[in-house]
């Protein structure tokens, strides 16, 4: 990624989809290093980030457009959605014309890029602005089977679909044993995840035949210095547009435990196919099915995305689940991300490959 001396001060584009869709910008706020210093997204305009999203602990005033957010210093505008398809909102474009005019840096995870377009790479020319389309992938080798050689326990969070919220308890889980004293380490994946960390490689922008390379690379990274790696998801394994990343992290970054992570509340699969939510047991056996004919990995706990119920009714899912898998179980964020890991941590441990 490009590097900058100072920390980004961000102003978030996220307009009409702030309180709902945007969970680039929520990951950002959350969990980046970086200062988030306004949103723009005119339906909430005059309110507060905690205004709209409490959890997400800022109080970054939301403003009505790009303009309005000069004041507040921004060294960079993040582009914040991740729509199906990763195409550029219309709409938005006059925004970021703004904002290369303003000489801010424009930093987007989208599919689509933005210095592939010309109005945009002329006007950055012209101002001077830097461009980072956090998609675009390093050159990466061939799986090598060096992963194996890793030391320390590796884990991975799968889930239930895409969007559930793989990326969040792997943030979750590495605070945690962080406060455990385990010198725990992200391995990101997507664009968010290279966003909060500011490094890492969006694995599903990479040619599906270095992709377990790519995830390969990511986890030797992710090991120096730490204890534990811990690999942010991608996708859902049954998920008709998104299980090759999926079963390209399987296999690339060699796991030696998983994370489950569910929405409970979903039948079918995002993004308007028919195909079905596998049952727990069902998710459970097929990740664990893939991983025994290469290098066995169980699943050692389940994060269940239970935004949006009641108090009551989201503890009511957690318990069934837990009942149904006999496995640690729990809300990370609606409930401590610590009790799950400590719940887990005896099971995390080194597992061997098979050996012909």
């Amino acid at each position: 990624m490009p590097a900058l001396t100072d920390m980004r001060r961000y102003l978030i584009l996220a307009p009409g989809e702030f309180a709902t869709t945007a969970k680039t910008a929520h990951g950002v706020i959350r969990y980046a290093q970086d200062q988030t210093v306004a949103v723009v997204d005119p339906e909430n305009a005059g309110k507060s980030v905690r205004d709209v999203l409490p959890h997400l602990g800022s109080d970054a005033p939301i403003v009505a457009n790009v303009e309005a957010g000069l004041k507040y210093k921004p060294t960079s505008v993040l582009i914040g959605v991740a729509p199906v398809g990763g195409a550029l909102p219309q709409s938005w474009r006059g925004e970021i014309l703004r904002a290369i005019a303003a000489k801010l840096e424009i930093v987007s995870g989208l599919h689509e890029l933005i210095a592939d377009d010309p109005e945009f790479s002329a006007a950055a020319q012209r101002s001077g602005a830097r461009i980072w389309d956090v998609r675009v992938p390093p050159p990466v080798p061939l799986f090598s089977g060096a992963v194996y050689d890793v030391t320390q326990p590796i884990l991975l969070t799968v889930g239930s679909d895409c969007a559930v919220g793989k990326l969040t308890v792997s943030l979750e889980i590495v605070r945690a044993a962080r406060a455990r004293g385990v010198r725990a380490n992200l391995a990101p994946t997507g664009q968010t995840g290279v966003m909060i960390a500011g490094w890492g490689i969006c694995v599903d922008r990479v040619i599906s035949d270095f992709a377990p390379g790519a995830a390969e690379q990511l986890v030797l990274q992710a090991a120096r210095g730490g204890d534990l790696v811990v690999v942010e998801g991608q996708g859902g394994i049954n998920h008709p547009a998104y299980a090759p990343v999926t079963l390209a992290l399987l296999y690339g970054t060699a796991p030696d435990a998983l994370v489950l992570v569910v929405d409970p509340q979903r039948k079918t699969l995002e993004g308007g196919f028919h195909t079905p939510r596998l049952s727990w047991h069902g998710l459970i056996e097929l990740y664990e099915s893939l991983c025994a004919a290469v290098k066995p990995a169980s699943v050692i706990g389940i994060a269940v995305n239970t935004h949006g119920l009641s108090a009551r009714r989201a503890q009511a899912e957690i318990d069934w689940i837990a009942a149904e898998t006999s496995l640690p179980v729990d809300d990370v964020i609606r409930n401590s991300s610590q009790a799950l890991y400590d719940a887990i941590a005896p099971r995390i441990s080194k597992r061997a490959e098979l050996v012909a």
